[in-house]
Order: C-alpha cells, then sequence, then structure tokens
C-alpha cells in the first residue's frame, strides 16, 4: 500500500474488509486511495424457482468475494453493508416485492455517498445486482462526482444468457438461477423452473433490452409469463460456480482499474508520452 495512511482493519476478524465493522476513528483514518464498495441489490419476484432477494445475495456474497480477491492482489477496498431496498416497480405486480421510488432511491444513494466522502476515501463503486436500478446508479455516480468531489464508478453482476434464451435471459434466467444455484442452492427449487422466454419478441432487430438502440419501457407481467424472462431449466451449479469465478475475475480487474483512474490530465511532467 502506498501513502502515508496504515490500511485500519474490521473488528470483526483479522484483516476484514466491512467498513462497518470499523469504529468511527479507524474509518476516518481511510486514505485518498481506498475504493468503497457498497452492494447494491432489490428485494422482488424472481419467478417460483428463486428467491425474492436473489438480486441482493448476487450482489451481496459476489462482492465480498470480489472485495476479498483485491484486497489479496493488494488494492486498499472496503465494503459497506448492502442496501436491499430499490427500485423495483417493473415488479410491483407480484406480491413480496419491496420497492422505493426513484426520488427515495436517489436521495439514499446521495446521502451514502456524502457519508463515505467525510472519511478519507475518495472512491465509491457501486456493485449492482438489480437491472432497474442502473439508470439511477448512473445519475448518482454524476451527482456524487458534483456534490461530494467522489471518483465514482458503476459495476453491475453481469451473467450470460443461456443458449435457449435467445438473448432475453435477463430475469430469473439460466444465468442468476445457476449463479444461485452455486450461492445459496437451498433456496432454489428447480422442481418449480420453466421456460419464459418471450420469442415473439425476436423479430425486433432494433427494440430490446439492454444495449439495444432503442429501449422500452416494460412491466415484467407484460410477456404472459409469470414475471421470469429466460430459461432457467438448463442451469446448473457448476455453470454457477464459472459465472462467480469470471466475476471474481472481471471485478478484481476493474476495481485494479478503478484505483489507479483519473479523468484529469496528468500534470507536466507526470506520465505521459516521452
Amino acid at each position: 500500500m502506498t501513502g502515508a495512511h496504515a490500511a485500519p482493519r474490521s473488528a470483526g476478524r483479522p484483516g476484514g474488509r466491512e467498513l462497518a465493522e470499523l469504529s468511527g476513528p479507524a474509518a476516518a483514518e481511510l486514505g485518498p486511495e481506498a475504493i468503497v464498495v457498497l452492494p447494491v441489490g432489490s428485494i422482488e419476484h424472481h419467478g417460483p424457482h428463486l428467491p425474492l432477494a436473489t438480486d441482493l445475495l448476487m450482489a451481496d456474497l459476489m462482492s465480498a468475494r470480489v472485495v476479498a480477491a483485491a484486497v489479496g492482489a493488494g488494492l486498499d477496498v472496503w465494503r459497506l453493508p448492502a442496501l436491499a431496498y430499490t427500485k423495483s416497480d417493473e415488479h410491483d405486480w407480484a406480491p413480496g416485492t419491496v420497492w422505493i421510488d426513484a426520488d427515495t432511491l436517489l436521495a439514499t444513494l446521495r446521502r451514502i455517498g456524502l457519508s463515505v466522502a467525510a472519511t478519507g476515501a475518495r472512491r465509491l463503486v457501486f456493485y449492482n445486482g438489480h437491472g432497474g436500478n442502473v439508470a439511477l446508479l448512473q445519475v448518482a455516480l454524476r451527482e456524487l462526482r458534483r456534490l461530494a468531489g467522489l471518483q465514482t464508478f458503476l459495476l453491475n453482476v453481469g451473467v450470460p444468457a443461456g443458449p435457449t434464451e435467445l438473448g432475453f435471459g435477463i430475469h430469473g434466467g439460466q444465468g442468476e438461477t445457476s449463479l444461485l444455484l452455486h450461492l445459496r442452492p437451498e433456496l432454489v427449487d428447480l422442481s418449480l423452473a420453466a421456460p419464459a422466454v418471450p420469442e415473439h419478441l425476436a423479430d425486433f432487430e432494433r427494440i430490446g433490452f439492454g444495449g439495444a438502440p432503442v429501449q422500452f419501457g416494460w412491466l415484467s407481467d407484460d410477456f404472459g409469463s409469470g414475471g421470469v424472462i429466460g430459461d432457467p431449466t438448463g442451469a446448473s451449479a457448476e455453470e454457477g460456480a464459472r459465472i462467480a469465478a469470471d466475476l471474481v475475475d472481471e471485478g478484481v480487474a476493474s476495481l485494479a482499474e478503478i484505483a489507479r483512474f483519473d479523468p484529469r490530465p496528468p500534470a507536466a511532467g507526470e506520465g505521459g508520452a516521452a
């Protein structure tokens, strides 16, 4: 570790990196090179085969693995307790979904970021497990850059679509189900899994989810699929272990870049082409 700050330790265990386990004075000792990771999940319907906490579990458990591996690689990374209640209004129709509106989530993220800025840490990373949060998290990145002077970043728990999903495995499908079979197998009931791929949308070349050129507003019961969008029937714990390993590798590589990232041009004599 560089700089004059020695990394404090979590009170709960040697070498722990849970920020909430520090004392207040210890948190104040975090150096400007410290990276604080906030896992962001959701509590929402994921079909009959997965728990309501699927996105929360992915963000929470995978961020813990990523942070531990990053610390092992020599990075100064700390983890906040996960944020569970977020913007899941696309699943409002489904009992068990617990969500907050956009204004409340943005205000919460703003307040958390300002609190992080009161420590010595200057980098904040949202580690997000729920696609419905992405747009607001991107807004929060800019707000906290402006209001708190933090370097702010967003990492998403990305899971691949399965071969039968036509690229539509975005909610309760093969990837998420496999990852949960690896992380918390006792919470998954594959006997209740069923294909729910919106094949009628496959012919649309421009309108779609995620990175499609044309985005559309949707609710998870729009597709006649019981709220699942994907095909979880091919899920396996083995695939979940591979996904988790890839997420750790990607997460550590991303945090390594975050640790040295600065959008400002270097001062004269500081790097650049010879």
